[in-house]
């Protein structure tokens, strides 16, 4: 049927669209319910990291501070293998191109299993020793190789019998502790770390050596590379904030992600490339976006103790977080989807209600209703504290610059802030 599109015929058109799409803000905060189940048994110690099967949509591998890893089936919410792969805290885990998995620990080894054609509890295929405890394991995306940290970056072939590295890598003064390295999905020969020293380092394969250094005012936890733009990573810091950087100009970060009140553990890209999950020590799982500044959304339970490690599942629909109370916990990446089969009906209203949103999304009311989240009385009370000490050191730094010698204090940029020195 023809509509006429005149306004003077549709008086009331802007106010009932308003109308629907307030409601709709509502009715997605009604039905917001992230949390949906706790995986099988979970661990009897804390989980400290979780890896995904890239092969996989419904495989992937949790290790704990006993030294056991297990393989879960997401489909199920039930592990399907598990064995006592170390003598204490497994530091982190990877799949290998051929769906084998490398967990390191701090007893100074790393394993090779075969979960996919193995029983629980059978020895490893290969097992690599090191001078000293290991902290982090990444896979090369296309060779059979994968590096370790540890107070070096030891790069081990896959297609070597030998447990030697074929390389070694690190700063030409520094002897720090690197605490977690990544291999660059795109640019495949690059490699990132962060370490003790409160630096983050780039190195090149194809050079066997160091390109970049940047040390912040405090030291980082985790590093994710962003996988549809190859040179664009993320840092969890220790200072409550997530840093965006650009490797081709790291006196500068992209963005700040600033809302946790504890240091951040863990930090990935979505898929996408377009969204970032952040696990911190103040007990909650956080969801970014990564052009904003503040968390578009919160997920914490009561009985969720501090969170190390969180992953968005390869489709992007849920994330998977692993915390300290040993559960291995499965939530909606969108709290208020659901994944049941919509009929055609349902899914025009929804895309309709989705569009007035955004149109919308201005409007005091909407936004204050989409942005209102329920906070432990713990986490309120902590963001409330930090809040008044930030502004107290603005206050303070304010008060020395109107003091001082005109030009003498420069004003920097919050992104520019916490960035101490850079070293090619």
């Amino acid at each position: 049927m023809p509509r006429n599109l005149d306004p003077a015929q549709h008086p009331f058109e802007r106010a009932r669209e308003y109308t629907r799409a307030l409601n709709a803000t509502k009715i997605e905060r009604m039905f917001a319910a992230p949390f949906i189940a706790q995986l099988g048994t979970g661990h009897i110690d804390g989980v400290y990291t979780l890896a995904k099967d890239p092969e996989s949509l419904e495989r992937f591998a949790s290790g704990s501070g006993d030294g056991v890893v297990k393989v879960w089936d997401l489909t199920t919410r039930e592990e399907i293998w598990h064995t006592q792969a170390h003598e204490n805290i497994v530091k982190a885990m990877c799949w290998t191109q051929d769906r084998k998995l490398l967990s390191c620990a701090a007893d100074k080894t790393i394993k090779l299993f075969d979960p996919y054609n193995t029983s629980p509890n059978t020895p490893p295929i290969a097992t690599y020793f090191g001078q000293s405890g290991f902290t982090g394991v990444s896979h090369h995306q296309t060779h059979p190789s994968f590096a370790a940290s540890s107070s070096v970056i030891s790069i081990y072939d896959l297609s070597r019998p030998s447990s030697t590295p074929s390389q070694t890598l690190h700063w030409p003064t520094s002897v720090d502790t690197i605490t977690s390295v990544a291999f660059n999905r795109t640019e495949t020969s690059i490699l990132a770390s962060t370490a003790t020293d409160r630096s983050i380092i780039m190195y090149d394969l194809r050079t066997s050596s160091p390109l970049h250094k940047v040390i912040l005012k405090l030291s980082s936890n985790a590093i994710s590379w962003n996988p549809m733009e190859a040179f664009n990573f993320a840092v969890a810091n220790e200072d409550h904030n997530v840093y965006i950087f650009d490797m081709r100009k790291m006196d500068r970060a992209l963005n700040v992600l600033k809302d946790h009140v504890a240091a951040v553990m863990d930090v990935e890209f979505s898929p996408t490339g377009e969204e970032l999950v952040s696990a911190s020590y103040d007990r909650t799982v956080r969801l970014w976006n990564r052009a904003q500044g503040h968390s578009r959304d919160i997920y914490h339970t009561k009985r969720m103790q501090r969170v190390f490690s969180a992953k968005f599942t390869p489709d992007n629909k849920y994330i998977l977080s692993g915390s300290d109370d040993g559960n291995v916990r499965l939530w909606r990446a969108n709290a208020s989807s659901r994944s049941g089969i919509k009929s055609a009906r349902e899914r025009q209203k929804l895309a309709y209600d989705e569009s007035l949103k955004q149109r919308y999304s201005h409007m005091p009311e909407i936004r204050r209703i989409k942005r209102h989240r329920h906070l432990p009385k713990a986490i309120k009370k902590a963001g409330e504290i930090k809040g008044v000490e930030i502004d107290s050191l603005k206050r303070r730094e304010e008060n020395r610059r109107k003091h001082s010698k005109k030009g003498s204090m420069p004003r920097h940029s919050e992104r520019e802030k916490m960035i101490l020195t850079t070293e090619q």
